[in-house]
């Protein structure tokens, strides 16, 4: 009894959103699923959360002074007492350099953004291309929505017509089995077995369930991977912004020469991870278009290339698939978030430095710890 309830509530769940026409379906599409692959929403509030946070930089700024200062006399006491020893001799330019330092500190801010302004120009370009992609690809996704809506449409119709092909010929059938032979019993049942059967591969409630949860589960995936390397841009660039005016103090000392140099390598790699997301967005949007138009094309074809006994049959052995999907678009999905998650590996290629690779890889091992540590609590619960 409680299968029984429960499919029949997912059945009147899945018939309230295809029994609509054409603009109604793609409209509650985008109600469920979004306007587009991506949600602007969310993609707007993660590049304003970085100006946002980025505004911060001043929180430690007056420690990092107050420490350069320091560095700065302990830098040349350390150099007055080498050349009065005599191992070495008075150089003015390596004398030079803790001021320089000194004034990167004092106008972080303007510093900080000059080393950003080449990744956000090229950043901003790859978005661009990605947009006009993207708005061809969300295009399509509501015209393929619309088709499954039409096919699922044409399934019902072909479903209430077995139903009422069984209805009659059960008259038939018992009119029949007191007027004739079993001879001709034997054909009646074997014209009522297919109809029967037809009616049982059009029970397509669920399976309509089945593919918008698989469709939109991708789509969620890929959302989730895209937003997460944004995040991390978002997250460690502020890091490196916040606590970078110590990394420049401490290079003043000649046993931490190098750890200025390591902030800006790391710096620029991190805000290459935007212009290499979105370039691979983009990339992902000519697949997705590539996978929708197939799709579409096969859907066409089903429902206005044949005639009408081949265009039932053909409806008939989709629908047998399982899903009322040829699972393409799907794939290019999940196929786009795989590919998100190697724009951490993709910057080091491009500005050497092993620590933001590093801290990504414990970044995800202690995400998936805490994934896990979460089931086992639930678990537990439960």
């Amino acid at each position: 009894m409680k299968k029984l309830v429960l499919t029949l509530i997912l059945s009147l769940c899945t018939i309230c959103v295809f029994a609509q026409d054409e603009s109604a379906a793609g409209q509650t599409f985008k109600m469920i699923q979004g306007a587009g692959v991506y949600d602007d929403g969310m993609m707007g509030m993660l590049a304003g959360l970085r100006d946002f946070i980025w505004n911060g930089w001043s929180d430690f700024i007056g420690d990092a002074k107050a420490l350069a200062a320091i560095f700065t006399i302990v830098f040349f006491a350390i150099k007055s007492y080498e050349m009065m020893v005599g191992d070495k001799q008075l150089e003015i330019m390596p004398l030079l350099r803790p001021f320089g330092l000194a004034m990167i500190i004092l106008w972080w801010n303007v510093f900080v953004r000059m080393i950003a302004f080449p990744c956000d120009l090229i950043q901003q370009q790859s978005q661009d291309k990605w947009k006009e992609a993207q708005v061809a690809a969300d295009d399509l996704r509501v015209k393929r929505a619309e088709l499954q809506q039409e096919m699922a449409d044409s399934l019902y119709n072909f479903q209430a017509q077995t139903q009422v092909a069984e209805k009659e010929s059960d008259t038939w059938y018992g009119e029949a089995w007191d007027a004739v032979t079993s001879t001709v019993k034997q054909g009646i049942s074997t014209v009522v077995t297919p109809l029967l059967e037809m009616k049982q591969r059009l029970q397509i409630s669920l399976q309509l369930l089945i593919t918008q949860l698989l469709e939109l589960l991708a789509i969620w995936i890929l959302r989730i991977a895209t937003y997460f390397v944004l995040f991390l841009q978002v997250f460690y660039s502020s890091v490196l912004v916040i606590l970078g005016p110590f990394a420049v103090a401490v290079s003043i000392l000649p046993a931490f020469r190098d750890s200025f140099s390591t902030w800006i390598a790391r710096f620029i790699s991190v805000n290459l991870y935007g212009a290499i997301a979105f370039l691979i967005m983009w990339l992902s949007a000519y697949i997705q278009q590539y996978a929708m138009t197939a799709e579409i094309s096969r859907y066409q074809e089903i429902l206005h290339g044949g005639v009408t006994a081949n265009k039932m049959a053909e409806i008939t052995v989709f629908a047998s698939n399982g899903i009322l999907s040829f699972g393409t678009v799907i794939i290019t999905f999940l196929v786009g978030a795989i590919a998100m998650f190697t724009v951490p590996s993709i910057s080091t290629w491009i500005v050497s430095t092993s620590g933001v690779g590093s801290a990504t890889s414990s970044f995800g091992r202690n995400a998936a710890a805490a994934a896990s540590l979460g089931k086992k609590v639930v678990s537990g619960m439960f």
